[in-house]
């Protein structure tokens, strides 16, 4: 079967997700904090790389974080932010930032081999 019968036949996948633990904050709540991360589609991946060059970890975390819901009005109020992005710097540490955001860059195919060479082809 030649490799385009192969992705006719194959489902459309859904991005990938996965849950991660926070660790400090899980300690300060004194239960389990986890944050639900899903892979970001290749437009959003983008055109956070062509518009947010400052903070641009922040900006990939709000986007693949999906639950819970970073954006709550509550949320915000509660860190005294006038922005998402403003509340996770306060709610979060630089080091988990960068470690959320390159989760979420990992589901999404960066940071990691996601190509295999299987031969090379020589020209005659």
């Amino acid at each position: 079967m030649d490799v385009l019968e192969l992705l006719l036949k194959a489902e459309i996948p859904n991005l990938p997700e996965k849950e991660v633990k926070i660790k400090r904050l899980s300690e300060l709540c004194g239960a389990d904090v986890c944050f639900r991360l899903r892979a970001l589609p290749y437009n959003r991946a983008a055109e956070i790389s062509k518009e947010q060059r400052e903070d641009m970890n922040v900006h990939i975390l709000l986007v693949g974080v999906i639950s819970p819901d970073l954006k709550s009005k509550e949320l915000i109020a509660k860190y005294g932010a006038a922005t998402p992005a403003e509340m996770v710097k306060k709610m979060l540490l630089p080091g988990e930032i960068e470690d959320i955001s390159r989760a979420v860059e990992r589901l999404s195919g960066y940071r990691k081999e996601t190509i295999e060479e299987v031969k090379e082809i020589k020209n005659a």
